[in-house]
């Protein structure tokens, strides 16, 4: 537990309560086999065990999955302005993502589901923000899920950074 104490303590978010990190053993998710499942409700995040013992793909997993609790708590307005810096990207055809999760998520929409907002593209929109987040703080240069273009990546980047000092509620 003190990998996921120093990693959440370096990150920009402030919680107002405890948030559990507990390990388990083949998670499924939406998506099938995963590494990690987090219940905003119930403040808690199961890691797969196999994760301790790969330092990098545990600190980008959980900030992924640390950032789950900031989604709710960042209000419409914020949620929204993320929507439209992703509307721009499948405006002109961007392609990639900045992780799994909201890469397979990407591939399954359709232009209904963003005119609309759907359920499927407000997925989507959570699990980019996480995996952005994920991307920009686990300070990892390279990873094979890294697939968004570089100046859709520092489009994101400058969105984040847009929040400044005050940082993200969890």
């Amino acid at each position: 537990m003190k990998a996921a104490h120093s990693i959440l303590a370096a990150l920009p978010l402030h919680p107002h309560t405890r948030i559990s990190v507990v390990y388990g053993d083949n998670l499924r998710g939406a998506g099938g086999e995963v590494y990690a499942i987090t219940d905003v409700r119930k403040r808690r995040i199961v890691m797969d065990r196999e994760l301790r013992s790969v330092p990098d793909e545990f600190k980008r997993i959980l900030i992924h999955e640390l950032f789950h609790f900031a989604w709710p708590r960042l209000g419409n307005r914020r949620r929204r302005e993320w929507e439209n810096l992703l509307l721009r990207e499948l405006e002109v055809g961007a392609r990639g993502e900045l992780g799994w999760s909201a890469g397979w998520r990407k591939a399954r929409l359709t232009g209904d589901d963003w005119l609309n907002r759907s359920l499927r593209w407000r997925d989507y929109a959570c699990e980019s923000f996480c995996d952005t987040a994920a991307w920009m703080f686990a300070e990892i240069p390279e990873h094979e899920e890294f697939t968004l273009s570089g100046r859709h990546q520092e489009r994101r980047r400058k969105w984040f950074n847009g929040i400044g000092d005050e940082g993200f509620s969890v």
